[in-house]
């Protein structure tokens, strides 16, 4: 299973709100991620669905500098 395959795996979410957010994100801007850029997404995608879906939606702030970029991609 190639890299993406596996980002793409880990983004299916219980949340469907997260699902399409998620999908979309990967159909636009995937190919155009840094090495950098996909571990924060990996770090991100990590959390569970409802604290992620907090951090995405500005509820709560990811003191991570890396993840808060892919955090502004996502919104």
């Amino acid at each position: 299973m190639s890299e993406d395959d596996r980002l793409r795996w880990h983004c299916r979410r219980g949340l469907l709100e997260l699902d399409l957010i998620l999908s979309r994100f990967l159909e636009y801007r995937l190919d155009d991620l840094s090495p950098d850029q996909r571990a924060a997404l990996t770090r991100l995608l990590d959390l569970p669905d409802n604290d992620l879906l907090d951090v995405i939606m500005g509820r709560v702030e990811t003191n991570d500098p890396d993840c808060a970029e892919i955090v502004s991609f996502l919104r």
